[in-house]
């Protein structure tokens, strides 16, 4: 099963509110977006799926929000739930590692994709692009799994890092600018330690 068949089946098994990264409020993703961003600038969520991310960021006043997901499934699930407001968002179908160009952003927001790139080359394009889609000057915001956080997620095992190490993979690209710990509670109550990191375009 490639990876995009691998999430087409996620996200047609299961209901978006029982998988493991389900949050009713991106409370921690939007505080460090508005932080990153106060003049409510323009907004890429790479894997947003079904996250409520983007509706809170329309509740709070941006006006140009981008998700980009590797399934279909997924976006259509969260059309379906925005309804009209879904054409408020721009929706992109691809694997963010194939993917040339996405334009321009000032926020490349990621929480939970990153750390499923095992292989250095995933990693590389995906810096790459981050770096094609950023101007000196704008942030990206990425959260993975902590140095004591699971081994796997999905069924698929995941890279595990310190702020040291995921700093690194930006380098010399971006540079750090601020980090966050934050403890996320599955669905069926199970602990999952993450690091933020915010970086910036240089």
């Amino acid at each position: 099963m490639n990876r995009t068949e691998h999430w087409e089946s996620v996200y047609t098994s299961k209901d978006d509110t029982q998988v493991g990264w389900y949050q009713p409020d991106p409370e921690i993703s939007f505080r460090l977006i508005e932080t990153a961003s106060p003049e409510k600038g323009s907004v890429i969520d790479i894997g947003g799926g079904t996250s409520r991310l983007p509706e809170k960021l329309l509740d709070h006043g941006y006006k140009r929000i981008a998700v980009l997901d590797i399934s279909a499934a997924a976006v259509a699930k969260a059309k379906r739930r925005l309804a009209e407001r879904a054409s408020m968002i721009d929706w992109i179908l691809g694997d963010v590692t194939e993917v040339r160009q996405l334009g321009h952003f000032d926020i490349w927001h990621d929480r939970a994709v990153f750390h499923f790139f095992g292989e250095p080359s995933d990693r590389r394009r995906y810096v790459e692009l981050a770096g094609r889609t950023l101007l000196k000057g704008s942030h990206l915001i990425v959260g993975t799994f902590a140095k004591n956080g699971p081994p796997r997620c999905s069924g698929l095992d995941v890279c595990r890092y310190d702020a040291a190490g995921l700093a690194a993979e930006f380098s010399p690209v971006f540079r750090a600018v601020d980090e966050t710990s934050h403890l996320h509670h599955t669905p069926t109550g199970k602990p999952q330690p993450f690091i933020f990191l915010t970086l910036e375009r240089v």
